[in-house]
């Protein structure tokens, strides 16, 4: 069993502002194609064919970031045939989560290189969805399963007393660190 995982390289795409950003009309699943046509040129010594699998979250799996958004991600960023592509769902952080399940199935045996991370399109595929149609059982039984990111932070904020205060220290000391490590060529 393998215990140690590696992180070859990183990479992340620009942040977009949505529907109003230079990024609106860009498909989510060509921006992953993008990402990994540069994680191959920053990782010559592995080949293509070593890629045991690619792994997306995306919170909204459908129109442009539907149909297995991540195998269509393997074809646009020129990786071979041979190589497949899993589409994760967990909402805020399927990325996150796809990053952990990569970490587990190499720690597992069952891997040795894995493609992970999430893409996500606010433009094209608004919070939601195309066309959100809630359970009338679960509306009426839990209402708080289609609850949003926004109210579930303020309740974890309020469980934890996260006080907004500490809420803007740790954003402004995250900021800084990006923005250093961008200057530092990071």
């Amino acid at each position: 069993m393998n215990t140690e995982i590696v992180i070859a390289a990183a990479k992340r795409t620009a942040c977009g502002k949505a529907n109003k950003g230079s990024l609106r009309f860009m498909r989510p699943d060509s921006l992953m194609g993008e990402i990994i046509k540069d994680l191959l040129r920053q990782t010559p010594a592995v080949n293509p064919e070593m890629i045991d699998d690619v792994i997306i979250g995306c919170a909204f799996p459908e129109a442009s970031q539907g149909m297995n958004m991540a195998r269509q991600a393997v074809f646009l960023g020129g990786l071979p045939d041979s190589v497949p592509g899993m589409t994760i769902n967990r909402f805020c952080s399927s990325g996150l989560q796809s990053i952990a399940m990569a970490a587990e199935r190499i720690m597992a045996g069952g891997a040795d290189i894995i493609i992970a991370g999430g893409v996500e399109s606010m433009s094209l595929v608004p919070m939601g969805g195309v066309s959100f149609q809630p359970n009338p059982e679960l509306t009426k039984k839990r209402p708080e399963v289609y609850i949003n990111m926004g109210l579930t932070a303020e309740n974890v904020a309020d469980k934890y007393k996260v006080s907004r205060e500490d809420q803007d220290e740790f954003a402004l000391n995250s900021h800084q660190k990006a923005i250093r490590a961008w200057e530092e060529g990071y």
